[in-house]
């Protein structure tokens, strides 16, 4: 992993983590190995200070119909 990846990693938003973690396409460098291992860590640590079901609710499945 590099430190830019790191950085990256380290400041994003709980938010901006899982939404990149939902809708990344199969095979994601990002969640691969050490990358990967570290990504999920510092995600779920975040996930334990957020309100995680606005976080999902904001960033939805890509999906949702606007009527």
């Amino acid at each position: 992993m590099n430190e830019q990846v790191k950085n990256w990693i380290d400041n994003a938003s709980y938010e901006q983590l899982l939404s990149k973690w939902r809708f990344a396409s199969i095979g994601d460098p990002m969640f691969q190995g050490q990358t990967g291992e570290y990504y999920s860590k510092v995600m779920f640590e975040k996930k334990k200070q957020s309100d995680h079901v606005q976080a999902s609710k904001n960033i939805g499945w890509g999906n949702e119909r606007t009527n």
